[in-house]
């Protein structure tokens, strides 16, 4: 569940800040989901856990059991090339054909230890060839191995023919020694090969014994895909706690649904979105909604407390206050007096303008169906008494046609992070930015009156802060003229 950052800063006094989880696993973006209730919702999930903990507990217990083969650590154990050939020398000098170890002179052993491969007859006869050379002198032998001439056409000494001898024998037990290490390091490598294949196919004692690895791995994945995605991530939703000192507990199991209010003239611009709870009245949502034309309305005097929620085939009446008017029972004449027309326009919108023109050419042996709408009081109306769709649009009307768009986006259950106190909902977890014009004439102060059709103004509708507006229309406290309208100015 994705969570968001905002919080809402109204004038005057402290405002504390408190950190919420936001969004679910069950919305998807640009749909319309099934109709769905909210009661039906918490049994869905209801099961859903309790099958996710039980899958949990069975892959927790598999973990425990023992596998059907029993692996040792040194069968496991990973042999490094130069451990490879660490152990080939040691086996090869324990080897009493080779000899004792120390009759192997150090260079030998160093250049074994760097030199896997095999050394070819040609490359001891450069060895032998630069050795001779580096005793500055080159000597010819006889078939018999006895010296014939040195450098300088002399016979060789005693000593020096004892030396090539030995340099010989050494030559020779080099050789030996190099085939013999060989071969141990190539029979440890066939070993270390064959170590890996049965490696790939080992069962560790942490999966399932009756699969193999491969199959194990991906039946956790599968599994721990589920539950990560019904788990929250690590950012925050910060928001505003209520004002009121009165604490109501949360009732368990409850649900969250998140609620969006659309403007007015630009649909698809959102003003609002609250946190709202399945047991929560619609009228509670009601009264936290915010729009313009209440407030202008109510300036004039002219404010009606009348409005409902058209949700699916629902009118939700607001009808708390006496003088309050029932707006749907005109539209309910109306369908009932008028019904060929309502369903010639409901089947237009429904299937679209073209659609029905064909269906008017060709013919249909179905025929669209009017939904059964009826009316009831949206205080008496509970979130979880409805029937909805995530993502759909539905209607709120207010002040007689003031129409806003309002989406039920998502619904989940609710957090042990949400705010324990249900007298703080709705939450507001997102309100637009007040937006406010400058006066058109100084361009410094925030304006306080409109105008419309005056004379004296560069633009219509042109804006005026209060010294401005009064400069410019007042003389000595009597106004100038008065063909044109003025308008207390309110934020967009």
């Amino acid at each position: 569940m994705g969570m968001l950052e905002f919080c809402i800063v109204e004038d005057g006094g402290d405002a504390t800040y408190v950190s919420i989880p936001r969004g679910g696993p069950i919305y998807v973006p640009d749909m319309v989901g099934p109709l769905t209730r909210v009661p039906d919702f918490e049994s869905v999930v209801f099961h859903q856990l309790q099958d996710l903990k039980a899958e949990v507990e069975e892959l927790s217990s598999d973990s425990l059991e023992p596998c059907g083969e029993d692996i040792s650590v040194d069968e496991l154990k990973i042999i490094t090339e130069e451990e490879l050939v660490n152990k080939a020398f040691k086996e090869a000098f324990k080897d009493g054909e080779v000899g004792n170890s120390s009759q192997v002179p150090e260079e030998h052993v160093n250049a074994g230890r760097k030199d896997d491969s095999r050394i070819s007859s040609h490359e001891h006869a450069c060895l032998e060839s630069l050795e001779r050379e580096r005793d500055g002198s080159t000597s010819i032998v006889s078939s018999n191995g006895s010296p014939l001439r040195t450098g300088d056409n002399q016979e060789l000494s005693e000593d020096t023919l004892k030396k090539r001898k030995r340099k010989r024998r050494m030559n020779q037990k080099s050789h030996t020694l190099n085939g013999s290490y060989i071969a141990k390091v190539e029979q440890l490598a066939r070993i270390k090969q064959k170590q890996d294949e049965n490696k790939a196919a080992a069962r560790l004692h942490s999966f399932n014994g009756s699969c193999r690895i491969n199959e194990s791995a991906s039946i956790f994945s599968e599994k721990n895909e589920r539950v990560t995605s019904l788990k929250s991530t690590s950012s925050s939703t910060k928001v505003r706690s209520s004002n009121t000192s009165e604490h109501v507990p949360l009732l368990y199991p409850d649900v969250s649904l998140c609620v969006e209010v659309y403007h007015n003239r630009r649909t698809s611009a959102k003003t609002q979105e609250f946190l709202v709870l399945g047991r929560q009245f619609l009228t509670e949502l009601r009264d936290k909604i915010y729009c313009l034309t209440d407030e202008v309305m109510k300036k004039a005097g002219q404010h009606d407390s009348s409005g409902y929620f058209l949700i699916e085939d629902l009118f939700c009446n607001d009808l708390r206050e006496a003088s309050a008017i029932d707006y749907s029972e005109p539209i309910l004449n109306w369908l009932k007096n008028s019904k060929n027309e309502a369903l010639e326009k409901w089947e237009c919108i429904v299937s679209g303008e073209l659609q029905q023109k064909q269906k008017s050419i060709l013919g249909s042996d179905t025929e669209p169906q009017l939904p059964k709408f009826k009316a009831v009081d949206m205080h008496q109306m509970r979130f979880c008494d409805l029937k909805f769709r995530l993502g759909a649009g539905y209607l709120y009307c207010h002040q007689g046609d003031c129409k806003h768009i309002i989406v039920i986006r998502d619904m989940r259950l609710i957090h042990p992070e949400d705010v324990q106190n249900r007298a703080a909902y709705p939450l507001v977890t997102f309100q637009v930015k007040l937006r406010f014009r400058k006066c058109s004439v100084c361009k410094i102060y925030r304006a306080e009156k409109v105008t419309i059709d005056d004379k004296w103004a560069t633009e219509h509708p042109c804006y005026f802060c209060g010294l401005c507006y009064y400069m410019l229309h007042y003389e000595n406290g009597s106004l100038l003229y008065n063909d044109f309208s003025v308008y207390d100015y309110h934020h967009e």
